[in-house]
Parts: structure tokens; C-alpha cells; sequence
């Protein structure tokens, strides 16, 4: 067990990632991880690739391999990983991996678990993300309903209406009540004014003129009688 177990492992490893793995000294190595993420919507940023770096200690792997973890140079940053602040968390989920599978090679067991726990962590707050996305989208449009919404009906709100209507109601046939009147008094008014008394008559100076032109028509009359009994000699 030692360095020949390690030599056996460092070839599996390379024949498993021929292009991703690059020895650093006799003893290390680094294997490139591109992480599998589902975009959200709208969103054209670049998975992220991580770093992972093994050190062989001389008994490895009755003992724990030396393993950091970094980006390449340069990478751009993830939104929703941060492997500077997010470094010692991968890493202690890698904890219990290594126990249970001392006295074994482990490397690649490592590089599966840590590629399903940044995978997981980065779905993880992508899902938080959408979902405080989606209560804010559902606030407002609880609010935005709420304009269209008129007040919850009870029991006490509907008396309160009912007896509000029923005033309404009576109030606007009082209203008709007076309007009618109102209208008749007019009409009444109008006829009143051509039926004049013969006091109102004699107070407008009506009577006189009467008289005078009924004095006109029996003189007129009287004239006509009158030319009837003359003869017209020729």
C-alpha cells in the first residue's frame, strides 16, 4: 500500500479524464470539474468550472488525501457560487466520503461527490432565487387584484347597504312626488292666468277696451241696419 496504490490510481484517473487532469509535481495533481447547471430563464451566464487539487501523502490511502479546491485563472464569477466563500463547505461534505472509504482509492469518489454538491448547492439557490421571484410576482399581483376586488360582503355589511338602499329609494320617489306636484302647480298656474277676474280685468285696463270694441261693433252694425233702408235713386 503507498506509492504503488497511488501510481495504480494516478493512470485509472487519466484514462478517466484524459483532458481534464494535470499533474503539478510527482505527488499532486489537479482534475478539471465543469459543473452541469441548468440555466434560468433569461440567463446566459457560463457554468462554472472548478479546480480539484490532490496532494498524496506518503501512506495514502490508509490516510486522507490532501484536497483544496479553486477555479482556473481568470474565470468569470457565478452568481450563484462563490468557491472562495463556498470552499470550506464542499470541502467538510467531503469529510464523510473519506472516512468510509479509507484503505481505498478514493480520488474519483471525491470528484463525483464534490460535482454533486456544488451542483446541488447552485440548484439550491437558484430555486430559492425563483421562488422569492415568484412571491414577489404573486404580492403583486394580489395587489393589483385587490383594486378590482370590492369589500368582503358580511352580515353586517350587507344590513348596513340594505337599509342605505332602501333610503335611496324612498328619498327618490319623495323627490318624484315633488316634481310631479311642482309640474301640476305650473300647469294650474298657466290656466289660472288666462282666467282673469273682472277685478284683475278692470286692474289691467282691460275692461275699458272691452267695452269700446263691443261699442265698435254695434255702431258698425247699426250703420249696416241703417243703409238698408235707404234707396238709391237714379
Amino acid at each position: 500500500m503507498g506509492l504503488e496504490d497511488q501510481a495504480e490510481e494516478r493512470e485509472v484517473l487519466s484514462s478517466i479524464f484524459p483532458d481534464e487532469i494535470t499533474d503539478v509535481d510527482e505527488s499532486s495533481y489537479r482534475i478539471s470539474m465543469l459543473l452541469d447547471i441548468t440555466p434560468q430563464a433569461g440567463d446566459d451566464t457560463t457554468p462554472p468550472t472548478l479546480l480539484l487539487n490532490v496532494k498524496y501523502p506518503p501512506t495514502y490511502p490508509d490516510i486522507a488525501p490532501g484536497l483544496d479546491i479553486s477555479q482556473p485563472p481568470n474565470a468569470p464569477k457565478h452568481p450563484h457560487l462563490d468557491v472562495h466563500e463556498d470552499k470550506a463547505r464542499l470541502l467538510e461534505a467531503l469529510e464523510p466520503v473519506i472516512e468510509e472509504n479509507l484503505g481505498m482509492a478514493m480520488i474519483f469518489t471525491l470528484y463525483s461527490s464534490l460535482k454533486d454538491s456544488a451542483e446541488a448547492l447552485i440548484t439550491s439557490r437558484q430555486n430559492a432565487e425563483e421562488a422569492k421571484h415568484e412571491a414577489v410576482k404573486r404580492q403583486a399581483e394580489a395587489e393589483e387584484n385587490r383594486k378590482f376586488e370590492g369589500e368582503k360582503v358580511t352580515r353586517e355589511s350587507f344590513l348596513k347597504w340594505s337599509d342605505g338602499f332602501k333610503r335611496e329609494i324612498e328619498e327618490a320617489k319623495v323627490r318624484r312626488v315633488l316634481e310631479v306636484e311642482a309640474e301640476e302647480k305650473k300647469k294650474r298656474g298657466r290656466v289660472e292666468e288666462k282666467k282673469l277676474t273682472g277685478k284683475q280685468l278692470w286692474e289691467q285696463g282691460l275692461v275699458g277696451k272691452v267695452v269700446e270694441d263691443e261699442d265698435e261693433e254695434d255702431g258698425v252694425d247699426a250703420v249696416g241696419e241703417g243703409l238698408k233702408d235707404v234707396k238709391v235713386e237714379g
